[in-house]
């Protein structure tokens, strides 16, 4: 059985790189990466305009996976570590009022969350010995304590934070796909400290994490011997047990073989429900306008 068709979206060309090389170490044969750029619009445009493509020519993707870098919140998620995203949320996606910030769910005007197929992130994260929790994805990298606070007060689950998941599960959702996020923490959300960033470390996790997950989706087939059987019982001498009397294959691929009821991505609207962290991945490569100034 060949591999589930993935399509896998970075922000920046170093994770893309990262995310090449893991899936590469796998075999993997059915994957494209895609640096779309950095942030949710960037994100969700570079997503739409690749599973259009696909789907034109008429071989449609399966799965898509938002991943690359990120900020993880303290004593969740620490540096080096790996989040796989319990819930994609939009964290800043909303309005400021007298009364505290309030989300487009709770203005009634679009949704904030996407739920990742419960049972295969739940599989994903296991298999990667991840961190399985909510993932924040924001348009500004939180760069203070303050910020952090406000963050885990709205959303207490939070694991990560990021910038592009959001916009890759917006465009996946639009096609009828599946999405999961995956992160690799380079640094803690919080105050901005560069000096303790740990970003190739980061990108390392993120190749070993790819290659665990391109083992997930590149079924492996095994091959036993043919037995002999009495055509008069059913049974082997050899082991006075039933036996098949043709060679008996076991394809090995938990992603790929799940029930498709675990496949379509179930969209919540209710802004209680989010739950979320942040990853950095803008922040992989080169300085950024901030540091040039």
């Amino acid at each position: 059985m060949p591999g589930m068709r993935v399509l896998v979206v970075t922000a920046v060309q170093a994770e893309a790189d990262a995310v090449t090389a893991g899936l590469a170490s796998a075999d993997v044969l059915a994957a494209d990466v895609l640096a779309a750029g950095v942030g949710p619009a960037a994100a969700a445009a570079g997503t739409s305009a690749a599973l259009t493509s696909k789907a034109l020519a008429g071989n449609p993707y399966e799965l898509v996976v938002s991943a690359g870098i990120g900020g993880g919140f303290t004593g969740v998620a620490p540096v080096g570590s790996v989040v796989v995203a319990e819930e994609i949320v939009a964290a800043d996606l909303g309005a400021e009022t007298p009364d505290g910030f309030r989300s487009v769910d709770e203005l009634g005007f679009g949704r904030t969350v996407h739920l990742p197929p419960g049972a295969r992130a739940r599989r994903v994260a296991e298999a990667l010995g991840a961190v399985h929790a909510p993932v924040l994805t924001v348009s500004t990298v939180t760069g203070s304590a303050e910020s952090a606070a406000a963050l885990l007060a709205r959303h207490p689950r939070a694991a990560a934070e990021a910038m592009e998941g959001f916009g890759v599960a917006e465009a996946a959702a639009a096609h009828g796909v599946p999405v999961l996020e995956i992160r690799a923490i380079s640094n803690a959300v919080g105050p901005r400290d560069r000096a303790a960033w740990r970003i190739p470390d980061a990108l390392a996790a993120l190749t070993e994490a790819l290659a665990r997950f391109g083992k997930l989706i590149t079924p492996t087939t095994t091959t036993y011997p043919t037995t002999t059987a009495d055509p008069a019982t059913g049974v082997d001498p050899a082991t006075g047990e039933d036996a098949a009397t043709a060679d008996e294959a076991i394809t090995d691929g938990v992603i790929a073989a799940e029930a498709t009821t675990d496949e379509a991505t179930t969209d919540k609207a209710t802004a209680g429900e989010a739950t979320a962290g942040e990853a950095t991945a803008a922040e992989a490569t080169g300085p950024t306008e901030e540091e040039s100034r």
